[in-house]
């Protein structure tokens, strides 16, 4: 809990009129669960990198060859990133994982501060939008045990596929060197 003080207490001190924070890490570390805290915490807004996934279209073999490259950072720039140090109103369209389209649009007033979280959220190409950035990782048997209890269905999904590329992308990013801080998820 300490580091999670650490992080309070470093947003409160931060005396821009916006701050945007980041929270990248392994599946299963904690990071929807960080955020949606520091959103109660500090009446902020949350933007899921889930919602953000590539569209059926743009899923080239080039693309997914892209360190990160299933996510459509684009789109998280032009309805989202560009907007956060701005008092304009955010009107995004989250992309839905079940029906494999984009939703309807969906406006959001801004708030003083913003958490956009999930993997892929420090890419970088998105990090100059952040004041602030967290990395969570997790030790790999606390990982699986949590993945094959949230969604058993897809254990072997993450296991085979989603973590050999979140793996890549991070060995890639040296986020411990880049971020403010970074939280093991058995710290807090």
């Amino acid at each position: 809990m300490d580091k999670i003080k650490q992080v309070i207490e470093a947003i409160e001190a931060n005396t821009q009129e916006y701050i945007v924070i980041a929270i990248d890490g392994r599946c299963a570390s904690g990071k929807t669960t960080l955020a949606n805290k520091l959103a109660q915490y500090f009446h902020a807004n949350v933007f899921h990198m889930d919602d953000y996934f590539l569209r059926k279209e743009q899923r080239t073999k080039e693309r997914l060859s892209e360190i990160g490259g299933n996510v459509d950072r684009e789109r998280f720039i032009e309805e989202i990133a560009s907007k956060l140090h701005s008092d304009e109103d955010i009107v995004f369209a989250p992309f839905d994982c079940q029906t494999m389209s984009v939703k309807e649009k969906t406006t959001i007033k801004q708030t003083h501060i913003t958490i956009v979280e999930g993997s892929y959220a420090m890419h970088p190409s998105l990090r100059k939008y952040y004041d602030y950035m967290i990395y969570l990782t997790i030790d790999p048997q606390t990982q699986q045990k949590r993945i094959y209890e949230r969604n058993p269905g897809k254990y072997d999904d993450f296991i085979n596929r989603w973590i050999p590329l979140e793996e890549t992308y991070f060995s890639s990013c040296h986020f411990e060197k880049i971020c403010n801080i970074c939280i093991k998820a058995e710290e807090w």
